[in-house]
């Protein structure tokens, strides 16, 4: 997560310069395309949906969000088989029975229990943001992940923000939360929702931006080992891997180089390492022996040639 700004009062967001630069105070280095699509979602009101590779910092501009404006963060974290119990609501049933018991022992009410009162309803994820009594940021966290029917109830809530509960009517927000949506878009996310949020695609960092976050994030790492793994992790990903490392596993693998005390990246270690980076078998396979060999020289020139601090 980025470093918390250091402030009393809520940064300004009143244009794309002031939202990179917030951004950048939090540590989280964002394009400008990034910057002007949280900007216009935070004055039009709109949902963001953020797709990409997995580990290129989707999830953190959520978190991020809810720092700069010291707001809660509220995540639903959707899977395969994510339902309206899970994600919105659903009614406490071993309080319902209490009440139940509870009236025929005491004989005092001659009609049952009124067992759909908000007493006995249990708040998700989705309802907790709509309740919620500030503008907050509400994380649907890879959506991709759950199953079509669950993205079609999704749209009444995009779209009005608002729920509706069979046993107590709708439900309105008061303060339209934040909604920032992500996809790793291990299937397409259907038009309908697209059509209700803005949109960006979050690539993988280019040389230059990498630098500079692992810099950021790893201040006292030697210049030299940031700059080779920068161009090591940018030399594996023009390969045809199963999956490429994102910032996420850079960031890892740059953490697991220093706890083992290592200023420069050399054979051996990356050969001990690699699955700090890779997470199949047939990707750390593909870079066994002379592969990583060949890929650690062209890595060291392209750290020589790395802009110094």
């Amino acid at each position: 997560m980025g470093r918390q700004i250091q402030t009393d009062q809520t940064p300004s967001l009143s244009s794309v310069d002031q939202v990179q630069r917030a951004l950048l105070s939090c540590d989280y280095v964002a394009e400008r395309e990034l910057a002007t699509a949280i900007f216009l979602g935070l004055q039009l009101e709109k949902p963001l949906l953020l797709e990409g590779e997995a580990g290129v910092g989707k999830t953190e501009v959520a978190k991020v969000l809810a720092q700069i404006l010291a707001t809660r963060l509220i995540r639903l974290q959707c899977y395969e088989g994510l339902d309206l119990s899970q994600a919105v609501y659903e009614w406490n049933y071993s309080h319902q029975l209490l009440a139940i018991r509870s009236a025929e022992r005491s004989h005092a009410e001659t009609t049952a229990p009124d067992l759909f009162q908000r007493k006995f309803l249990l708040r998700r994820p989705l309802l907790d943001a709509v309740e919620a009594d500030r503008r907050i940021v509400l994380l649907i966290d890879e959506l991709d992940r759950s199953d079509e029917e669950f993205e079609a109830f999704l749209l009444e809530l995009l779209s009005d923000f608002q729920i509706t509960i069979p046993e107590l009517g709708t439900i309105r927000a008061q303060h339209k939360p934040i909604v920032i949506i992500t996809s790793n878009r291990t299937r397409e996310i259907h038009d309908a929702l697209k059509r209700r949020c803005f949109y960006a695609w979050i690539n993988y960092p280019s040389f230059e931006k990498e630098l500079d976050i692992i810099r950021r994030r790893a201040p006292r790492i030697p210049e030299l080992l940031i700059r080779q793994v920068t161009a090591f992790v940018q030399e594996i990903r023009n390969l045809e891997l199963y999956k490429s490392p994102g910032v996420a596993e850079t960031l890892d693998w740059t953490a697991a180089l220093v706890a083992l005390d290592q200023h420069v990246l050399t054979e051996e270690v990356v050969q001990d390492t690699l699955g700090v980076l890779l997470k199949y078998e047939e990707d750390l396979a593909s870079l066994s022996g002379a592969g990583a060999r060949t890929l650690l020289d062209r890595s060291r020139v392209l750290a020589e040639s790395a802009p110094q601090r």
